[in-house]
């Protein structure tokens, strides 16, 4: 097949026959992705420009976590009852007022309080956009969807870290600004073009029992799966806060961090696709594994760059390809266990193990970089990759056992050993796997 004819099937495979909603959905969070100056650049910004120490630094970020962890349960419970679209555009109007506020904070409490209510507005839109774009696509393009719109994240998050840099040179003020109006742009282009996607919560129950927020903490499988990502989520974050300070004290400029970090979006932005594409027909169990496993000694080799920006680039590009594998994955994956009436409670219990580890994460990193230097945090992270990596391991191995014991229970021979934590196979088709029947 000739060159170009090959690259137009890739791209028909990859982005076609996805509803003209969800690309409304994706456009609005690539707008608001090209603005995202602040979360990237606010611990150089606390420690760089304003003089606070790093402990300070990981506070007001763990206060911001904090507020997403607020947010992400009450979000996924508005998400369910009042729709997805007043919970995102309400949620997106906050975090734009708030984001410009911050900008103008001054004083050490005055920034904790308005961080903490930017994390706040900020993660509530998570649970409504997970649901909203289970809402829309079929179960069989969600993986695909996912990475479509995790690709979007990452466009705006390459090309605003690489120009955040510069535009700091200049001032910070005018990374909060820009921030808060792309986040308003993105909330009058759900108000316009999305409407309501919630699934009629009478015609849903017919099907699916009643599912309370106490029933999403007693799913055992989903809440363990929750905690596992939580210890990579920790790792993760140290990405953006420990990561830009241990950079600035080995004497690497904003500009250059800038353009580092960048690295995290460009590569996704080329590698998602051919990456999610190369994950098909694969082990879930074995993808998680690696993933967590290339996230965690990908930080951990961070104690090696010294006062190279070569060398965090490098270890940038390690942990990237780690969370290449592991976003599509998991979203995927959280979209199957959740009934269709109780997607933004799902969403939002999972997104809690991102606010946690915002909250978490920050804090211990800064004390650890300030008290016991950058080889503790980074040794830490590769532990707890290790440590997950080795939980998605024996979840699987669980689940593939409990899986054959019921066949033989039932009297019936699997035709394969099903797939370790979810039977659906990862890929963007639909050829790829098919939608686990029932969650266990």
């Amino acid at each position: 097949m000739p060159v170009p004819s090959r690259f137009q099937q890739l791209v028909t495979e990859t982005v076609g026959g996805l509803p003209r909603r969800f690309w409304w959905l994706w456009t609005s969070t690539l707008v608001n992705r090209l603005g995202g100056f602040v979360v990237t650049f606010l611990a150089l910004y606390l420690t760089a420009d304003r003089g606070y120490s790093a402990s300070y630094a990981g506070l007001v970020a763990s206060l911001f976590g904090l507020g997403s962890a607020v947010a992400a349960v009450g979000a996924g419970v508005l998400t369910d009852r009042i729709g997805r679209r007043p919970t995102l555009v309400a949620a997106q109007l906050g975090t734009a007022l708030f984001t410009a506020m911050l900008g103008f904070s001054d004083g050490q409490a005055a920034i904790a309080v308005v961080a903490f209510l930017v994390g706040l507005c900020n993660n509530a839109s998570r649970p409504a956009v997970s649901a909203m774009i289970a809402d829309l696509v079929p179960a069989a393009d969600r993986v695909r969807a996912y990475s479509l719109n995790y690709w979007a994240i990452n466009i705006g998050f390459g090309v605003s870290a690489a120009a955040a840099g510069l535009i700091a040179t200049h001032g910070y003020l005018t990374l909060f600004l820009l921030d808060a109006l792309s986040t308003l742009v993105c909330a009058v282009v759900v108000f316009v073009k999305i409407p309501e996607t919630r699934p009629d919560a009478p015609a849903a129950r017919l099907d699916e029992p009643a599912v309370g927020l106490a029933a999403v903490f007693r799913d055992t499988r989903f809440v363990i799966v929750v905690a596992l990502n939580l210890l990579l989520a920790l790792v993760a974050q140290q990405g953006s806060t420990t990561l830009a300070v241990d950079m600035g004290q080995a004497g690497i400029s904003a500009t250059r961090y800038g353009l580092v970090i960048g690295l995290n979006g460009l590569l996704i932005v080329l590698l998602q696709i051919p990456v999610t594409r190369l994950m098909e027909g694969r082990s879930r169990t074995a993808l998680l594994v690696a993933s967590a496993l290339l996230t965690g000694w990908g930080f951990g080799l961070t104690a090696l760059a010294g006062s190279s920006a070569a060398l965090f680039a490098v270890t940038v590009a390690v942990w990237t390809i780690g969370e290449i594998m592991n976003a599509p994955t998991m979203m995927g994956l959280v979209a199957e266990l959740a009934p269709a009436h109780a997607r933004g409670r799902y969403q939002g219990v999972y997104s809690l193990s991102w606010s946690l580890a915002s909250f978490l994460g920050p804090a211990v990193g800064g004390l650890l970089l300030q008290y016991a230097g950058g080889g503790a945090v980074w040794g830490a992270c590769a532990a707890l990759g290790t440590l997950a990596a080795a939980g998605y391991l024996l979840l699987g191995r669980h689940t593939a056992a409990a899986g054959a014991a019921a066949a033989a229970l039932a009297g019936q021979v699997p035709v394969r050993a099903p797939r370790a934590v979810s039977e659906q196979e990862p890929g963007p088709t639909a050829e790829n796997g098919r939608a686990a029947g029932a969650r266990a």
